[in-house]
């Protein structure tokens, strides 16, 4: 065997080794929780759901102020078009 082949069959057995433990690690069970896994997980959801509705607040707040600068916009599109006549 040339050096090269060498390399490749070395380098296709590390791939299919990592391959395989891979696969066993996302196969193994995970390990049952704990009571403080789950007050954990509990407060993580409540903090999840405090900040969507933050950001749909947020997000209200952007659309109400785009909208009265679009409304500001138009005003004086419209002033200056009566200007122009």
């Amino acid at each position: 065997m040339t050096t090269t082949t060498k390399l490749c069959v070395a380098l296709l057995a590390g791939v299919f080794a990592t391959a395989t433990t891979a696969s066993f690690a996302q196969t193994a069970d995970p390990a049952p929780m704990t009571h403080a896994d789950k007050k954990a997980a509990k407060k993580q959801d409540e903090a999840n759901k405090d900040a969507a509705v933050a950001q749909a607040k947020a997000d209200k707040k952007k659309t109400e102020s785009q909208s009265e600068a679009n409304e500001a916009a138009a005003d004086a599109n419209l002033k200056n078009a009566k200007k122009a006549q």
